[in-house]
């Protein structure tokens, strides 16, 4: 593992790299590549990215608000919540890594890294809620902790209360 640094995506210092940025999932590179810029601008996601001391693009994630019904969670999840119809929680709606820091740990440290901000946000949330793109992304998060929705079984949660602080 190499040094590297985490910080919000800025088009001056991560725009070149994001060009050749390769996590071999077309959708979380075409959409780094031809997306991203317009989601930053609507304000509808932030995007924080890791880099190595050349400036070479490890990984990154997205974050935004988000709501979940209580009825997508288990009973266990709700005894203690408020009886709203949803209740907040923070989205990791894209983590990917890229193909030559595969396998390093880098995507755990990203996870880390995004619930660590979401817990000192100063924005109220219930739990990080993640999509998994599919069985192994799954996996991941299940090795995490994150624990599945109960009709979405690619779509996994952790409470927020559950992170050491």
């Amino acid at each position: 593992m190499c040094a590297f640094q985490i910080n919000p995506y800025d088009k001056a210092l991560h725009g070149a790299a994001r060009k050749t940025f390769l996590s071999n999932v077309p959708a979380l590179d075409s959409y780094f590549r031809e997306q991203l810029s317009q989601d930053l601008k609507s304000r509808v996601t932030t995007c924080l990215v890791a880099t190595d001391p050349q400036g070479m693009i490890i990984g990154f994630y997205t974050l935004a608000a988000s709501g979940v019904s209580l009825a997508d969670l288990p009973d266990e999840a709700t005894r203690k919540l408020p009886r709203y119809p949803l209740v907040p929680v923070i989205r990791m709606g894209r983590l990917a890594i890229d193909h030559r820091f595969q396998g390093q740990g880098y995507g755990g440290i990203l996870l880390a890294d995004a619930m660590a901000r979401a817990i000192h946000s100063g924005v109220g949330a219930f739990a990080m809620v993640v999509d998994a793109k599919d069985q192994a992304a799954g996996a991941f998060y299940k090795h995490h902790g994150f624990i599945p929705f109960l009709n979405e079984p690619l779509t996994f949660y952790f409470p927020l209360a559950n992170v050491p602080s």
